[in-house]
């Protein structure tokens, strides 16, 4: 109920009350809100008008996408480090330094004309104008042990 906001009006039409109800609905889940979408269309018919959705992203959510690549590119350097050294005959130690470089955050586009309103854009289209892409650049030093020869432990 915290993220829905109800408004109704209430008038008189000769000898009828009419209501009119506008409901704004704030989903974090996609899939949620194509069902109640369905669900009140299905019950309502053409009493019901849905409008397009509006896409965002909470700083919340940005914040979290920040941390996730972040963590994302310590564990593929990691695993990098990892392959040199198998290569060399070495081990991957501990690390020793892990800084974020850069970080690029970007969002979607349309290769369209610049002329369309937003009301004119399809689904796919607004979800793609909405989508978040973010990268991050990082510099790892990693301790490197080497390995004992195994003839070395039998004494």
């Amino acid at each position: 109920e915290e993220n829905m906001t109800v408004t109704e009006d209430f008038s008189r039409v000769e000898n009828t009350y009419q209501m009119e109800a506008e409901v704004c609905i704030i989903f974090s889940d996609f899939g949620k809100m194509q069902n109640v979408c369905n669900l009140l269309i299905e019950k309502l018919g053409t009493s019901v008008t849905i409008s397009p959705p509006h896409f965002y992203h909470t700083p919340e959510a940005v914040d979290t996408l920040r941390r996730q690549v972040c963590v994302a590119a310590v564990g593929n350097t990691r695993r990098k480090a990892q392959e040199v050294c198998r290569l060399f005959g070495q081990s991957l130690g501990k690390p020793l330094l892990i800084r974020e470089e850069e970080t690029k955050e970007w969002g979607g586009h349309i290769d369209s004309h610049l002329s369309n309103s937003p009301d004119s854009l399809t689904l796919q289209e607004r979800i793609q104008n909405a989508t978040a892409y973010a990268s991050c650049r990082v510099f790892a030093v990693f301790e490197i042990k080497g390995k004992e020869n195994r003839r070395n432990k039998l004494f």
